[in-house]
């Protein structure tokens, strides 16, 4: 877990269905996009640092892809809560573009709905250690060890 993460949860953003299904996001056009809602601590999490570990684990420049999920409920984004949250987010993806040579695919928007995905989508590689998930297993070291670092006072 990243310190000051309070949890996290698998779930639909941004649809036109009322409490949707998996079924329903990837076949019966709901319009939502598969996400994952993050409570932080701001006193202890900076979003532009919780941002940055995000953009580490997705191909920010695949529309409407993550690995081998296609479709637009794959669709890359940050939806946020607080509007003061915007221009943190704006900067974030302007120092990421700096160093890419595609344009940047990162919806940005508020949460205007959100949804739980279904209990067997919480926590899904804890339940499923060989399932299929587009982030591979050298990313998620490399991530660990950028949190360690992180946490004990290096740069």
């Amino acid at each position: 877990m990243i310190p000051g993460v309070i949890s996290t949860e698998a779930g639909y953003a941004n649809g036109r269905t009322e409490n949707p299904s998996y079924e329903d996001v990837c076949h019966n056009d709901s319009g939502h996009a598969e996400t994952v809602f993050v409570e932080y601590d701001p006193e202890k999490l900076e979003l532009s640092y919780l941002l940055e570990l995000f953009f580490k684990v997705i191909d920010p420049t695949s529309l409407n892809r993550q690995g081998n999920d296609v479709g637009t409920q794959y669709r890359t984004g940050v939806y946020y809560t607080d509007c003061e949250d915007r221009a943190v987010i704006d900067a974030a993806l302007t120092r990421l573009a700096v160093g890419l040579a595609l344009p940047v695919a990162v919806e940005v928007g508020p949460l205007e709905n959100y949804y739980s995905a279904e209990e067997y989508h919480q926590r899904y590689l804890d339940k499923n250690p060989g399932g299929y998930c587009h982030i591979g297993p050298s990313r998620f070291e490399d991530l660990r060890r950028a949190i360690s670092t992180n946490t004990s006072g290096e740069s």
